[in-house]
């Protein structure tokens, strides 16, 4: 069981460390102090719902409807791009206006759902929760089970350290030209990612 879990822990560190969407999204609102628990926390549970259904073997269900697929893909291509678009007219406004201010956060609501559509509309979430991860911990029955809890583990811990980790980054977040750096970086990152949706489809 611990070589299991200790599987599932590494096996979810390596998937989602990668550059992505959401990963931007997170450090994003670390460095701006922003709801940060929430984004945290929703991220978290968003994967480890993901990674029940990839341990109980949801992955079955793009075989039975493999028009489902392309349709993900399309579609979070799409909001990649627009999301992409708003990063870049950030930037072109000006870094003073991204810096947090007192009182003027961006509101919870619109933050979470933000975070929601970065996160389930994103096929690769798909492909490295439900597919990758379950058919790796079907290798560990009878203690799948454990891999996937272990798995959940790891990426509350990399959300947490994302999140309140971007801190650390402040000072040099300080000067708003790095803010426009960033968000052109952001912007060109979920570009590129759209890109590489609408190739796969």
């Amino acid at each position: 069981m611990l070589n299991a879990a200790v599987a599932g822990y590494l096996t979810a560190l390596s998937l989602i460390a990668a550059i992505g969407a959401q990963n931007a999204f997170v450090l994003r609102q670390g460095l701006r102090r922003d709801h940060v628990w929430p984004v945290v926390l929703t991220c978290a549970v968003s994967d480890a719902l993901l990674i029940t259904l990839g341990v109980a073997g949801f992955d079955s269900l793009a075989a039975m409807a493999p028009w489902l697929t392309t349709a993900m893909l399309y579609a979070g291509a799409a909001f990649l791009i627009a999301y992409g678009a708003l990063r870049f007219r950030a930037a072109l406004r000006g870094g003073e206006s991204l810096m947090p201010a007192p009182g003027r956060t961006t509101s919870l609501r619109a933050t979470l759902a933000t975070c929601l559509v970065l996160t389930w509309a994103n096929p690769h979430v798909y492909l490295d929760t439900v597919v990758l991860l379950g058919a790796i911990s079907a290798q560990y029955a009878p203690h799948h089970w454990a891999f996937g809890a272990a798995a959940a583990l790891g990426s509350l811990s990399f959300f947490s350290a994302l999140g309140f980790g971007a801190r650390l980054l402040a000072p040099l977040f300080a000067n708003p030209r790095a803010w426009v750096v960033l968000e052109l970086a952001i912007g060109l990152t979920m570009w590129l990612i759209a890109l590489g949706l609408i190739l796969q489809a």
